[in-house]
């Protein structure tokens, strides 16, 4: 299951995500950054409920939309983690965990295309691995992130992430094993990013 006047040199290129520019998102200063999490959060969960659907729509065989489903997570999350670093290098943050992050969600993406041609257990297993890493790295990045309010549900979330990615990789050798708990997963993880987005509004709004 993270976040973030100087002004943009001209022309500079401009990546665009489900409709919401990087550079809108990553703003330009270090009092932005609640904001720029904010508006990343809110982005995360509404992907989270959307895969969540139509995952658990799909869940009972492994066919070719649920392995693009499957794929498409961790990209999503490695596109979210690049506008992260953006924000947080503007700001003076560290980005060390960010990195790790996006390492360890673009090799999760690999090993899910080549999991997906071997069955569901196997994707049970990457799904599993990735869950219990990305939930450490989490974990740190929201104890680092304190200070900017909201990150006690981030820190949760990372906490259960560790806890399901072990699950999942106990249902990878049970009988009858089914993607469908990874949709609730996910939903849940995007629950976490709506709450946290709540709080850092609140934030926000005393500031």
């Amino acid at each position: 299951m993270e976040e973030h006047s100087m002004t943009q040199p001209t022309g500079t290129n401009t990546l665009s995500l489900k409709g919401t520019s990087v550079d809108t998102l990553a703003g330009t200063a270090p009092t932005s950054a609640p904001a720029v999490l904010r508006k990343l959060y809110l982005l995360r969960f509404a992907f989270a409920a959307v895969w969540a659907v139509l995952l658990f729509a799909t869940a009972d065989t492994l066919g070719p939309l649920t392995a693009t489903l499957l794929v498409i997570y961790p990209l999503f999350d490695v596109a979210c983690a690049v506008i992260d670093i953006r924000s947080a290098q503007v700001n003076g943050r560290p980005v060390r965990g960010l990195y790790v992050n996006i390492a360890l969600s673009a090799l999760t993406g690999i090993g899910l295309a080549i999991a997906a041609t071997c069955g569901i257990p196997a994707v049970l297993r990457v799904w599993g691995a990735w869950a219990v890493t990305a939930g450490i790295v989490q974990l740190i990045v929201g104890a680092v992130r304190r200070q900017l309010g909201g990150q006690w549900a981030m820190i949760a979330s990372g906490s259960i992430s560790i806890l399901a990615g072990a699950s999942f990789v106990a249902q990878a050798g049970e009988d009858g094993a089914s993607l469908s708990n990874l949709a609730g997963y996910a939903f849940l993880g995007g629950v976490f990013f709506l709450v946290s987005a709540l709080r850092l509004g609140r934030t926000r709004t005393k500031a």
